[in-house]
């Protein structure tokens, strides 16, 4: 085959060719060889050197060439071919742009201080950085290809969360996770997972994590600041305004739901007396958004309010970050107040209060139960007066069945119980919710959007939110995020793929219970749900707070959508004849 021949079956397959003389001058070029080089059909008779000075190179190594911005391409070895004129040789050459930003985002995924994990859709080991190797002694070649659960062993037990991402298609964010892997490294860090989709395929997940020990530092520094802080206000239980007041008042708890309404009234008229109250609810709920209003609502409001999430401590400090240190009580320890001196008069937010250490449980228990704390190394203990309020992000009985929780200690911290109702039983609130998040981030990200649409708001109503209130409001900064200029209202383009991959009529219409002729569904879930809530009225007769019941939802909650269908009862019911 004569080497004209191979140029031409090269070009087709999107492979450059350049023929040269012994000095450099191009002697042809097959079409995807000029296309990739931007000659324009004028490359001939020019020097390969200036045209393309690292294709011309007889380097080993792998160099790109890039000819324009954002385009490189990659010298690659070629048939040897007989008839080539004399003193001359031909160059091969590809696209390699996606391979140099595969090794730029691998260079920088390398310079990251956050140990990064990447796993394929089979949950196997794909790529680590350099910090995951400096955190677990573990480098990619010699995992590479493997299952997780081969190479990593959560210390209780569980499921590895990386497994269940991939099965669920949830990220799971801030988790404090204790795991060893099968070299016998213990390993103590907060990780966050995510999954990768593309065109509602599971490419795979990855985990971000932080190494504990690198931040107890921190946490000490937060001790100090919180003792300067502490330092500034005025003596004395009739001291001036704390300057840890949080900011968050029930006017922030923003519903329209008859039971939220429900629970906030009963925050409110707890807010007036002084025992500890445990609140429940589940990730994203807003837990800490009602304990900071039932502070500011209290007659506490003037006094500090401190808030420490015990998942996130280690279990070593987080006892000098309750109780405080003395000087010489272990390596380093310097005299400092816990924070139940530093809340002193005013009021102590627990959060995560079931991930403590069940012997920090029995210390804790302590202290409530007296009034009293002694500093770790003290000799003395120190009267305080500090109200405890407590979050839990899993039921409380379930919690003490799995002895996460002291049976004793929940009934000193719940002597009230608040539980918060996940959104997906509190949809009514959507809409109101929706504005809330678009206001916010209209100021934010200089936008000017005023709404989301019909079809949007459709999805949002059939999705189940295990993100909850949390989940919404990144739901709604993801869509401004990518929204183009010009665009004021959220359509379904813009919200994240997989609310649009779990809320596909075909799953909406298996949620429905009552079963309708068929035909009498218009292929939307608008349809869907309207045509359900007239049949179940109109077998009730109209009666709202039956057919609420027959639909599992609060009275208000269907008042609400008969208004927003513009359902009219009495023609309905045939009343208007």
């Amino acid at each position: 085959m004569k080497y004209e021949e191979v140029m031409e079956i090269l070009s087709q397959c999107g492979t450059g060719a350049v023929l040269t003389a012994q000095d450099g001058t191009i002697m042809a070029v097959n079409d995807a060889g000029d296309k990739l080089l931007h000659g324009g059909g004028t490359l001939e008779g020019k020097s390969i050197r200036d045209a393309a000075p690292i294709l011309s190179s007889d380097s080993e190594d792998i160099l790109y060439e890039n000819p324009v911005f954002g385009e490189y391409l990659l010298r690659i070895p070629g048939p040897e071919l007989s008839d080539l004129p004399a003193d001359s040789c031909m160059i091969y050459f590809r696209d390699a742009t996606n391979d140099a930003c595969h090794d730029m985002l691998i260079s920088v995924f390398n310079q990251l201080n956050e140990a990064i994990a990447l796993y394929d859709a089979d949950a196997r080991v794909y790529l680590l950085n350099n910090a995951v190797t400096n955190l677990e002694a573990i480098v990619t070649q010699d995992v590479r290809g493997e299952t997780a659960d081969t190479v990593y062993q959560y210390l209780d037990g569980t499921e590895l969360s990386i497994t269940q991402v991939l099965r669920e298609k949830h990220s799971i964010l801030d988790e404090h996770v204790h795991y060893t892997t099968r070299f016998g490294r213990n390993v103590d860090v907060v990780a966050s997972d995510y999954p990768i989709t593309q065109n509602g395929q599971t490419l795979g997940a990855f985990c971000v994590m932080e190494d504990y020990s690198k931040i107890d530092d921190l946490h000490k520094q937060i001790m100090d600041l919180q003792g300067k802080l502490m330092d500034t206000a005025m003596p004395g239980k009739h001291r001036a305004k704390s300057i840890l007041r949080p900011r968050y008042t029930f006017k922030n708890i923003i519903y329209v739901n008859d039971g939220m309404s429900n629970v906030v009234a009963q925050c409110k008229q707890i807010a007036k007396g002084d025992s500890s109250v445990m609140i429940y609810g589940e990730t994203g709920t807003g837990k800490e958004l009602f304990a900071q209003s039932i502070h500011n609502a209290s007659r506490r409001a003037d006094d500090p309010f401190l808030a420490i999430n015990c998942a996130a401590i280690p279990e070593s400090l987080l006892e000098g970050l309750l109780f405080g240190t003395e000087k010489g009580a272990y390596t380093g320890a310097e005299s400092r107040p816990g924070l139940f001196e530093q809340a002193n008069h005013g009021t102590l937010l627990l959060d995560e209060i079931n991930s403590m250490d069940i012997n920090l449980q029995s210390k804790l228990l302590r202290v409530l139960q007296e009034g009293t704390v002694r500093r770790v190394g003290g000799a003395y203990e120190i009267d305080v007066d500090v109200r405890v309020l407590s979050n839990i992000n899993i039921p409380p009985n379930e919690a003490i069945e799995n002895n996460k929780l002291r049976r004793d200690l929940f009934y000193r911290l719940g002597v009230v119980n608040i539980s918060i109702p996940p959104l997906r039983d509190r949809k009514d609130d959507i809409p109101l919710l929706s504005k809330h998040f678009i206001i916010t981030y209209n100021k934010k990200l200089g936008k000017n959007i005023t709404n989301i649409d019909a079809q949007t708001l459709e999805r949002f109503y059939a999705y189940e939110w295990p993100g909850n209130v949390r989940e919404l409001q990144h739901a709604i900064e993801h869509a401004m995020n990518i929204m183009p200029d010009g665009y004021d209202v959220i359509t379904t383009e813009f919200i994240p793929e997989h609310i649009i991959e779990e809320t596909s009529v075909t799953k909406v219409m298996d949620t429905h219970a009552p079963s309708l002729p068929e035909g009498s569904f218009h292929n939307t879930m608008h349809d869907i749900e309207l045509r359900t809530i007239c049949k179940i009225l109109q077998e009730n007769n109209g009666n709202i707070s039956k057919s609420a019941r027959e639909l599992k939802m609060s009275r208000q909650s269907l008042q609400y959508r008969i208004k927003r269908f513009q359902i009219d009862l009495d023609k309905l019911l045939g009343r208007d004849q």
